[in-house]
């Protein structure tokens, strides 16, 4: 195998010589013996193929054996019309085949000829110009789907390639496919040209240059020339069914033998109605009775084990779980899975599994997906895929989300209710029962299906319980973000942002930084909601800044400064943007509180100090609360991480922003100060 690919060069040089130069005698029985061979050979290999793409190949092959036959037609030829002898192989084709008898032979050529040009090649022809154009105009939506299942994290970025790959393998292979096909096709009008001219011309050479009379010429030459037709059209009679399998297989999970004894004969029921109407033929008909009987019997007999098959496969399927079961506790390697544990879970009670069965109409699938999508549009992250668990334990109207395998929320439902929120429009009062939104502690009331019309009407947010639970669950997602993003999500989105910027991903990673620290950068954004998405602006800042300092916190301020427009338009809604600022003499502090370590800074000042700094914050927090806004902070931006990093003390959903985060197109109105 090592020269194989010279091996084949050489060979189909040697077919296209071999039509100009005669080869000896006894290489021809060789060659057809081979050419038979090749056949038999190509013809099995396409019944074991499970799918088209396994035998690629075969549209060449089907130009070289055609190409090979052709040789091989032309030699038998030369043999026949100059010498009346064309070796032993197809002497014995014409003697032994036929019995003697040419005008029987001509006619089994004949029906050859009719049955493969006809029929098989004119099917596969057909088949193979549907397929071809079929899997073209399939290959959109294909790729839709594809992405689809990308986009929802079903695959990764390597199997949709390998996907969209072999679309395009298809859409060749079926074209290839219509196009080889003609080969057969020709090589059988071929075939009978050179029938007729090898029967013609034989017989003319034999009377005129032989001395034979015309019954002798005429019996030899047919007999030779269809010897000849046969062992070439049998060869081409397996390939071209060989095509027709080939072109034929669609939505199989095997190979032919195996799809055919599982599809025919798999249906007790059936084959009993086969051999009773079989039987009734051979009983009660003037058909001959013993081969009817005898096929009933075949029939009858193979619904009986068919039919015991699935009885005992049945029982096998009840007990083999029981017994996996046990087996699955006995084994001391199956510890191991226990030890995984899934970013995201969510586990519900068994009253709420009927809103995640899609056969039961839940939709609670399609809204994991919708969140994922959501997270990535809004936050730039891959969400890890979410595991649906039902618990027992729990309440079956309850459900707890999960963060690697940490309980950080939960809730409860009502069945055949819904939950209807006062956006602070709404006059009227509804008849309900008191309740608490839980994604944000809203108040809220649960109503039926009657007050549903009424609360709309009234101008209340009304939403149905599978939108609870996604809502919440998005909102748990989002807050918890960082956590979700690890060292190989990391990797998945710097390998996108290399496909459209492999410099600007060469030149950060690995000289200057580590994906270990731009996890550290990105989870910092995320920790205060600041979109990852747009990458590439990201990574272009870190690679301006990273040689000035590897201070992963420091970094993560120029990267804010970066994304000054991104996080002016998601913090800052209206102009002028009211806004909370510091006290010069507060910056001051925070400054010289400062303190420089190996590991990193951070600020050191005194308990009462924060005290009252938390204590001044929270008073101007409750004025803009008071007025309907939300509180933002703004400080000069060597302080901003400090003050941030104080008030995590008192809540973690303040916005502290910079000077140099602001766009310069945002007026900002100052309403409130904060000092010592």
């Amino acid at each position: 195998m090592k020269f194989g690919d010279i091996l084949v060069v050489l060979a189909v040089i040697a077919i296209v010589i071999m039509i100009i130069i005669p080869i000896p005698l006894g290489a021809l029985d060789v060659l057809l013996s081979f050419n038979i061979s090749l056949a038999l050979l190509i013809l099995v290999i396409a019944m074991y193929t499970q799918e088209a793409l396994q035998f690629s190949i075969f549209p060449s092959i089907l130009l070289l054996t055609t190409l090979f036959r052709l040789a091989l037609n032309i030699t038998t030829t030369r043999y026949i019309l100059s010498s009346g002898n064309a070796g032993s192989l197809i002497d014995t084709f014409g003697n032994f085949v036929m019995q003697g008898n040419a005008i029987v032979g001509f006619i089994v050529f004949l029906i050859i000829i009719i049955v493969q040009f006809m029929v098989i090649t004119k099917g596969s022809e057909r088949v193979s110009e549907v397929a071809a154009r079929f899997t073209l105009d399939a290959m959109p939506g294909k790729q839709m789907a594809i992405d689809a299942d990308l986009n929802a994290g079903l695959i990764d970025d390597r199997e949709a390639r390998d996907r969209r790959k072999k679309i395009q393998r298809e859409a060749d292979f079926y074209g290839a496919m219509d196009g080889a096909s003609k080969f057969v096709k020709g090589d059988a009008i071929a075939g009978i040209i050179i029938t007729v001219i090898n029967i013609i011309a034989g017989f003319i050479i034999g009377m005129a240059m032989g001395g034979m009379d015309f019954s002798t010429a005429l019996q030899k030459y047919t007999l030779l020339t269809v010897g000849d037709g046969l062992a070439s059209q049998i060869p081409s009679l397996l390939i071209s069914t060989a095509t027709g399998i080939v072109v034929t297989r669609a939505a199989s999970e095997g190979n032919l033998g195996s799809d055919l004894i599982k599809q025919l004969f798999n249906q007790p029921k059936v084959m009993f109605i086969i051999s009773g109407v079989v039987f009734a033929m051979g009983a009660f008909t003037p058909l001959p009775t013993f081969p009817f009987l005898l096929i009933a019997a075949a029939f009858l007999s193979l619904g009986m084990n068919l039919r015991k098959a699935l009885v005992k496969a049945e029982m096998e399927a009840v007990i083999n779980p029981v017994e996996e079961a046990v087996e699955e506790k006995r084994n001391p390697e199956n510890v191991m899975p226990l030890l995984n544990v899934d970013p995201i879970e969510l586990e519900f009670g068994y009253g709420i599994i009927p809103l995640a069965d899609s056969n039961q109409g839940g939709d609670l699938f399609d809204r994991l997906v919708m969140i994922r999508r959501q997270c990535a549009l809004e936050l730039g992250i891959i969400v890890p895929m979410i595991r649906l668990r039902d618990n027992i334990q729990l309440e079956p109207n309850q459900y707890i989300i999960k963060i690697k395998g940490v309980e950080i929320s939960s809730g409860a439902i009502m069945f055949d209710h819904y939950l209807a929120m006062n956006p602070g429009m709404a006059g009227e009062e509804l008849e309900g029962i008191d309740t608490q939104e839980p994604a944000f502690g809203l108040p809220a009331k649960w109503i039926n299906e009657q007050e549903r019309e009424k609360a709309e009407i009234y101008g209340y947010t009304v939403v149905d319980p599978p939108s609870i639970i996604a809502t919440h669950l998005t909102e748990i997602v989002k807050r918890n973000a960082h956590e979700l993003l690890g060292r190989q999500e990391v990797k998945k989105l710097i390998d996108n942002v290399k496909e459209t910027s492999p410099a600007l991903v060469e030149e950060l990673i690995p000289s200057q930084l580590s994906i270990g620290d731009v996890q550290k950068v990105l989870k910092n954004l995320l920790k205060e909601g600041v979109s990852i998405r747009n990458m590439v602006t990201i990574l272009e800042t870190l690679a301006d800044y990273s040689g000035m300092t590897r201070d992963t916190d420091m970094l993560t301020e120029y990267a804010r400064q970066g994304l000054a427009r991104v996080i002016s338009k998601q913090f800052i809604q209206q102009q002028p943007a009211k806004v909370i600022t510091l006290d010069q003499q507060l910056e001051q502090r925070i400054i010289e509180s400062i303190q420089q370590t190996e590991r990193g800074n951070y600020i050191s000042i005194d308990p009462d100090i924060v005290q009252n700094i938390m204590s001044n914050l929270t008073r101007q927090i409750q004025k803009f609360v008071s007025l309907g806004e939300q509180p933002i902070v703004i400080t000069a931006p060597i302080v901003r991480l400090y003050f941030k990093r104080l008030t995590e003390q008192l809540t973690s959903d303040l916005v502290v922003l910079s000077y140099n985060e602001v766009d310069p197109s945002v007026e900002i109105e100052s309403i409130g100060m904060v000092s010592i």
